[in-house]
């Protein structure tokens, strides 16, 4: 089953565009991954420190597979410096 994750990025004051350089480099690669059917970020219109990942998968697995994978270890571990909230990553089921 297809598995779809919303992430939610709170970003410090000044740290905008570093967090959007990283958002790119691991977003490009991950498109590429075998189980990957798509993904995205985004930069909120109204607060330019807020930006979202959607990403679609063909399941669990290849998901996890992705979690392992260095670009995204790089991005998680980066993340702690850049975010003012704890991670906020929800996956989910399409059911309408």
């Amino acid at each position: 089953m297809e598995l779809y994750l919303f992430g939610r990025f709170h970003v410090r004051l000044g740290k905008e565009g570093s967090f959007e350089e990283a958002l790119r480099e691991v977003v490009v690669p991950t498109r590429a991954e075998p189980g990957c059917l798509e993904i995205h970020g985004y930069r909120s219109k109204r607060d330019a420190r807020l930006f979202y990942i959607h990403s679609r998968w063909q399941d669990e697995e290849a998901f996890e597979a992705h979690t392992r994978l260095p670009h995204t270890v790089t991005f998680l571990e980066q993340l702690e410096a850049f975010l003012d909230h704890p991670l906020d990553i929800t996956r989910t089921e399409r059911i309408a």
